[in-house]
């Protein structure tokens, strides 16, 4: 039954894990649809501001005519490609702010409603050999970074493409070469590419995900909660199939003996040359009323200690410690068959406290008596209390100890601490129980601390009033 337990949890989780990619693939597939759609949705918005706004276009043709006058410039070497483009730059610097702002007011009026920015990037200049035989290359981005012509300055990672426009013209200049005017014609291809910057536009594109992301969460929090709660009852199932079974077990091992001695004193009293023997008789009468007393006593045991701290009502009254506590423990001394175990006592104390006399003297001797049962060769058990913010027992063996992994369940209804199969110790698990059903009734707490071969250590606080 374990081994399928495990083998479920195992699958279980498997499952689990498989679910979580799956459903991860698919919110992932679905941000990079999202994302293609909402850059794809901008890209729209703004693809033909730069050519159809009437303020923009005044502020290109401040460029433009200034770059044409440089390549005509170039043409008669005048000037050198680098020169074009250092000059080239110098102007568009000059013009830069201007051309934001009024790039900005036009995506105002697109109500897109987020921020974003754009700027021009320069491709490729090349100056056409009217007869397409050779041509002039001023720049290519192939060659060199693409340089900024117009707009904010934002890195290729931080921008998205809007488009790419390719100017192609050809002009008529008149220039003076060896001192005399001539006109000259030139063809000129010049390529460049509109970038944008959203800002935030992943946290735009998870927003709009959010019914999504929500309802993701959910349903995989759903298909934990589902799995983890049908784990959990599984295994309390067969926690309590287990606690059942050792109750079943040990209470038929606990009642075996009176029972065999019970059928075996009956059949001695039917037996004809018994009946004239009076001592034999009076003997075997005694003998089956003690095993009924036995037999009587375990089941007051099922009965009693199986009440919660909900149904033992409370008979108070006001005890001296000092005394109280001596007098249980030199009754429970008087009890043993054995002599060597030793007690150590430390009860200075000298208060009163309200307590219900027979129910806490049962706790406390529950715990004695556990110490007695799971101790060994040269048993010592110390026994301590104080009276500071409550009333506190301490009582301490030297005994055999009690596992870690165990202790969190010693105060659990039919509990056996141990291999349960081998009944070297009687018991049917219920005293540490009604021990801590007790000291719950009382407001208190019942603790331990033990370590294996070693010994353990019970402390019980109540309040002193």
């Amino acid at each position: 039954m374990l081994k399928k337990i495990r083998l479920l949890i195992i699958a279980s989780i498997l499952g689990l894990l498989a679910l979580s990619l799956v459903q991860g693939f698919l919110i992932n597939n679905t941000y990079k649809l999202k994302k293609d759609v909402f850059i794809s949705d901008t890209r729209k918005s703004i693809s033909r501001i730069d050519d159809l706004s009437p303020s923009l276009d005044s502020v290109n043709d401040i460029w433009q005519n200034h770059f044409l006058n440089l390549v005509a410039d170039y043409y008669v070497k005048k000037i050198s490609k680098e020169q074009i483009l250092e000059k080239l730059n110098r102007k568009t610097d000059s013009i830069n702010e201007n051309y934001i702002k009024k790039y900005q007011k036009e995506i105002a009026t697109k109500n897109i409603g987020y921020k974003l920015k754009f700027q021009k990037k320069v491709k490729t200049i090349i100056l056409l050999d009217s007869l397409g035989i050779k041509n002039d290359t001023i720049f290519e981005s192939k060659t060199k970074p693409s340089f900024l012509l117009l707009g904010a300055n934002f890195t290729e990672e931080e921008g998205h493409r809007v488009s790419n426009s390719l100017w192609m013209t050809d002009h008529n200049f008149q220039r003076e070469i060896n001192g005399k005017k001539e006109s000259i014609t030139f063809d000129l291809q010049f390529e460049t590419q509109d970038r944008m910057n959203i800002d935030g536009w992943e946290k735009i594109v998870l927003r709009r995900m959010t019914s999504l992301l929500i309802l993701s969460v959910i349903i995989f929090l759903f298909v934990f909660g589902l799995l983890y709660y049908s784990i959990k009852n599984l295994i309390t199932q067969k926690k309590i199939a287990d606690i059942k079974t050792d109750f079943v077990n040990n209470i038929t091992h606990e009642l075996k003996t009176p029972l065999a001695t019970l059928n075996l004193a009956t059949k001695m009293l039917q037996k004809e040359e018994i009946k004239t023997q009076p001592i034999i008789i009076e003997s075997t009468i005694n003998t089956i009323e003690r095993q009924n007393i036995r037999l009587q006593k375990l089941i007051d045991q099922v009965l009693n200690n199986s009440l919660g701290y909900q149904e033992i009502k409370l008979n108070k009254e006001v005890v001296n410690t000092n005394d109280y506590l001596n007098m249980i423990v030199d009754d429970f001394q008087l009890s043993l068959d054995s002599k060597s175990i030793k007690f150590n006592k430390n009860i200075s104390v000298n208060n009163e406290i309200l307590i219900d006399k027979f129910y806490f003297t049962t706790a406390v001797l529950n715990i004695l008596e556990n110490a007695v049962k799971y101790g060994k060769e040269d048993l010592e058990i110390h026994i301590s209390a104080t009276t500071k913010e409550n009333f506190t027992i301490s009582i301490k063996d030297n005994g055999i100890g009690i596992p870690k992994k165990q202790q969190q369940f010693l105060f659990d209804k039919f509990y056996r601490v141990g291999n349960k199969e081998v009944h070297n110790v009687k018991g049917l698990g219920l005293g540490l129980y009604y021990t801590h059903q007790i000291i719950k009734a009382h407001k208190g707490g019942v603790f331990v601390e033990s370590e294996e071969n070693i010994g353990t250590t019970f402390t019980i606080q109540i309040p002193l009033k």
